[in-house]
């Protein structure tokens, strides 16, 4: 499950209640900076970090708001599903 945790500014990904990884953001103006994605090693291969990019871009859409991906791997994810181009700044 993935969630918008505002008051530490990332969105986190839980796996049976425990906390498997997060997407760092900063929000200025009407530009969401996705700063840096980490998923914990014993967690890896299970595509969380895909599912904390889809969230964010997802959010970012629904909030109207552009996207800056400072993060290599959501850049990386943007090149994969340029669905989410369109948010790009």
């Amino acid at each position: 499950m993935v969630i918008d945790n505002s008051a530490e500014s990332r969105y986190e990904v839980h796996v049976e209640g425990a906390l498997a990884g997060f997407l760092e953001y900063r929000i200025i103006g009407d530009v969401i900076a996705l700063v840096h994605t980490e998923v914990d090693e014993a967690y890896a291969g299970q595509g969380l970090g895909a599912q904390l990019a889809k969230f964010a871009l997802e959010d970012a859409q629904a909030r109207d708001v552009k996207v800056s991906p400072l993060c290599p791997f959501v850049a990386k994810y943007i090149d994969k599903h340029p669905e989410y181009r369109v948010t790009v700044r």
